[in-house]
């Protein structure tokens, strides 16, 4: 017996010890792999150097509050069962929405309708160790990345003294001064993260936000006054989806975004002009963006559930909540090329539209740009390349990338299309992005390092978006 005990702990050991060699040797073959794409990915990026350009960026900021999710809001049984609301007005229904979107590793973005819940949240989050705050809103975000960059920035946002300090130099606000800057609370989870019974596919976050000056887009009348002076190559609007769910007086909504839409249409064709998506809940707000805004941009930036929305909006008429949160290449490029049709098709029917030349989705595992060969956009496989490597620099917090703190999971290949007979593309380590023609457009995928110790998921849209655009221009 004793005998037998001796070769059962023999047989132990040795399983731990080939079990503790594989994963090693695994370990070792995934860090070669990541080395060389990431040398790949930064010879790509270096390829073309970026031109300083002036880029004139609206609407609005924030001061945005980072705070760990799940120990802001303790789980309790009404997370039990998730269920979506447009605007928040108890913490019955922060709950709920807060478990739909976090089951899904989804980013969303709700307003809170209940003044006194919002201030009770932003003064425990403040009291929550742990918790920071920065400068925020996709304006003042992707107007710090492209000066960081070496753009010359004009940005339209109405701020206080305080929050101006957190922009780089290199940016101009204009738009007025005020005492008291909307907050935007950020509440962030991790991959793997439990709350409840509800397990979270990927690291995003969760923003709920009481603004008052952004939704009215208050700094437009300033930013138009100083727009014809400033002359820039590129426009970028954003930060509209602050005027989701908001109690607006009858027409003043669709007025302000004929405001918006007028800046646009009056900018000259040697001016591009960038529309960056959000997170949407309100079908008739998505509908009136795709009437007056989007058929005048060049250009669209949105990540996989915002294509999702606007992919739904398009072609049926209403709000897609969530979507897959890793989504596979031919799905996304399917959708892609769907809405670039479409968008370009509707533009060519109404005055002064412009027609969309170019398609930025930016997912976690991949980068996808699409651009009309006959466009002046340039460079998209360096762009694709700076994209993907701004993700994870962004996320993990360091100008450098890391791969002990990264991995893979886009496909070792991918299809181009979900329809049968599609072209397949391997993913080749020391030639990662992938780009090739259809027609009269081109298509570039980029895979991503994704961030396993993310330190910050808010912004990264808008800082990849500005990546991408920058080498672009």
């Amino acid at each position: 017996m004793s005998g037998l005990v001796k070769t059962c702990a023999f047989v132990s050991v040795f399983i731990v010890f080939i079990a503790f060699f594989m994963r090693n040797n695994f370990d070792d073959e995934l860090r070669s792999k990541l080395n060389i794409i990431l040398e790949s990915l930064e010879r790509v990026e270096k390829e073309h150097s970026v031109i300083s350009k002036k880029v004139a960026i609206g609407y609005g900021a924030c001061l945005d509050l980072f705070v760990d999710g799940n120990v802001l809001l303790p789980y309790n049984d009404l997370g039990s069962n998730p269920e979506h609301f447009t605007d928040i007005s108890s913490n019955k229904e922060l709950s709920k929405t807060y478990a739909y979107f976090y089951r899904h590793g989804a980013a969303a973005e709700r307003y809170v309708s209940n003044s006194s819940l919002f201030d009770e949240l932003v003064n425990r989050a403040f009291a929550t160790a742990g918790s920071h705050s920065g400068l925020g809103g996709n304006a003042p975000v992707m107007a710090s990345r492209f000066a960081h960059e070496g753009c010359k920035v004009l940005l339209a946002a109405k701020m206080s003294p305080e929050l101006q300090k957190f922009l780089p130099r290199g940016v101009t606000v204009v738009g007025g001064e005020t005492s008291k800057d909307d907050v935007h609370l950020i509440l962030e989870y991790k991959a793997e993260e439990r709350w409840g019974p509800h397990v979270a596919p990927r690291a995003n976050r969760f923003i709920i936000h009481n603004d008052r000056n952004n939704p009215t887009v208050s700094s437009a009348e300033e930013f138009e006054k100083a727009l014809a002076g400033f002359r820039p190559n590129l426009l970028v609007v954003g930060g509209l989806q602050m005027m989701d769910n908001f109690p607006f007086a009858p027409g003043v909504r669709k007025a302000r975004l004929h405001k918006v839409r007028e800046q646009m249409s009056s900018q000259p064709a040697s001016t591009k002009v960038h529309f960056e998506m959000a997170s949407f809940a309100e079908s008739e707000m998505l509908v009136e963006l795709t009437q007056n805004v989007i058929p005048f941009a060049d250009s669209l930036g949105m990540n996989e559930q915002e294509l999702a929305n606007l992919h739904s909006t398009l072609v049926y008429g209403n709000v897609s909540l969530v979507a897959d949160a890793i989504p596979r290449v031919a799905v996304v490029l399917d959708q892609m090329r769907h809405v670039f049709r479409l968008v370009r098709e509707r533009s060519g029917t109404v005055p002064g539209g412009r027609l969309l030349t170019r398609l930025h989705v930016h997912t976690l595992a991949y980068q996808a740009i699409m651009t009309s060969a006959s466009s002046p956009w340039r460079n998209s496989m360096a762009a694709a390349a700076k994209a993907s490597l701004t993700a994870n620099r962004h996320v993990c917090g360091s100008k450098q990338v890391d791969v002990d703190k990264a991995t893979l999971i886009m496909d070792e290949s991918f299809s181009t299309s979900v329809a049968r007979g599609s072209q397949r593309v391997p993913l080749e380590l020391d030639h990662p992005v992938s780009c090739w023609s259809e027609g009269e457009v081109q298509i570039c995928v980029a895979p991503v390092l994704v961030c396993t110790r993310a330190h910050q998921t808010a912004g990264g849209g808008d800082n990849i978006s500005s990546a991408g655009l920058v080498l672009q221009l």
